[in-house]
């Protein structure tokens, strides 16, 4: 199989030339040692490795001073405390473009450390790949969904996505024909993640308890984060499941999707909604193996609006102009899938999986439209037809074809 250019590469370039420091930082198996590999940087090594790991453990400050650079240091959560010898060498010795990092966890995880960074470092997030990238599409969909769509209207799009949503976006997958291989592969990815990364980071004394907080949580993706059912469900006490959460979030398995608020708005409910980050662990943490299960699963809903979400959030962290992701929910059962945020305008999108749409799916679009007229810019419903409508005046309806 072929490197996949991923999206954030430019963003990347762009970093090195202002930064002494990059991190590269995404879930396990997500790519980051192959993009960081494929930037012309000859020099790599790894904390994966325990003589390099020993050596950079016990002596920090003459590990980073006898690299060759630019280097690549793979893995670096792995030992967060390198981040003060990285410090001290950066503020002796300024040179933009001189260390990349990679690591499976977000610098919030080590925040304290990571903070001594601060002016020195650039990061940039990766994620599985986006359709956009599988497919090997230059556009980013931020991008497209924050311009004019008219130029679509009645294009016609491959309907069916439900083969990319059950494999979901991470590289290797991609290269496993056989069900039983990819039944092999999510088992050992989920199992290597919480004996390794989750284990590391949050010091898991009852790893059983943490394996079915960890399930608990990936299959409510899609839906609100009731956190006292949860607590009580995996039978954890509050310190403890706020930790390991906490550790689901900054390894990327898992994320929270805030509410939007406006202070005109009144009666919005204010608790977050959490997504999996990979529809492909989602589908496999759920059963759900193939085309047939996934069209009779009382889950198809929740997964479909997953994979709506997970391809947003890749598209917006390479976008030219990020957008904030939210949900919309009033206390009268108003609700609308996402909005995205622009600062001055706002678009409205909701996900329907039947094949046909008609102006009554927008009907919680038209309220927000009448409650923000000033900034509402554009509403629209993805759904599972192959033919991108426009079914009144700034409302669209897109085919999920239309995320490839």
């Amino acid at each position: 199989m072929k490197y996949l250019k991923r999206a954030i590469r430019s963003e990347i370039e762009e970093y090195l030339h202002y930064f002494p420091v990059l991190l590269i930082s995404g879930a396990r198996q997500v790519g980051k040692s192959t993009l960081a590999l494929h930037l012309g940087i000859e020099n790599y090594v790894t904390l994966d490795d325990i003589n390099i790991y020993e050596m950079a453990k016990n002596s920090p400050k003459e590990f980073i001073e006898h690299l060759q650079k630019p280097v690549i240091i793979d893995e670096v959560q792995r030992l967060p405390e390198l981040m003060i010898s990285l410090k001290a060498y950066i503020d002796k010795n300024r040179l933009n473009g001189q260390f990349i990092l990679t690591g499976s966890a977000s610098l919030q995880s080590f925040k304290d450390i990571s903070d001594s960074l601060a002016g020195r470092i650039g990061i940039v997030e990766l994620y599985p790949l986006s359709l956009k990238e599988k497919y090997q599409k230059t556009e980013n969909l931020i991008d497209i969904l924050n311009g004019s769509l008219d130029a679509y209207i009645l294009q016609k799009y491959e309907s069916n996505i439900t083969h990319d949503i059950l494999d979901g976006g991470y590289p290797e997958i991609l290269k496993i024909q056989s069900q039983k291989a990819k039944y092999l592969w999510f088992s050992s990815y989920i199992r290597t993640y919480i004996e390794s990364d989750a284990r590391d980071l949050a010091h898991i004394r009852n790893l059983d308890k943490f394996i079915k907080m960890y399930r608990l949580c990936m299959i409510r993706s899609g839906n609100i984060f009731h956190k006292n059912e949860l607590q009580r469900e995996a039978g954890l006490d509050n310190r403890t499941f706020d930790s390991y959460f906490a550790v689901m979030e900054h390894t990327y398995q898992i994320q929270k999707l805030q509410p939007f608020f406006k202070n005109q708005l009144k009666r919005l409910i204010k608790t977050p909604k959490i997504y999996a980050t990979d529809t492909g662990i989602l589908c496999h943490l759920l059963q759900v193996d193939s085309v047939e299960i996934l069209e009779r699963s009382h889950y198809k809903g929740d997964i479909i609006e997953t994979f709506i979400y997970d391809e947003l959030l890749k598209a917006n962290s390479a976008a030219s102009k990020k957008a904030g992701l939210y949900y919309y929910r009033t206390t009268d059962k108003k609700e609308i899938d996402f909005i995205l945020n622009f600062g001055q305008k706002i678009i409205a999108i909701e996900i329907k999986a039947s094949k046909t749409v008609s102006k009554s799916d927008f009907k919680h679009i038209y309220h927000l439209q009448k409650e923000l007229p000033e900034i509402f810019d554009k509403g629209l419903v993805f759904y599972g037809g192959d033919t991108f409508l426009k079914l009144d005046d700034r409302m669209y309806a897109v085919p999920f074809g239309f995320l490839r």
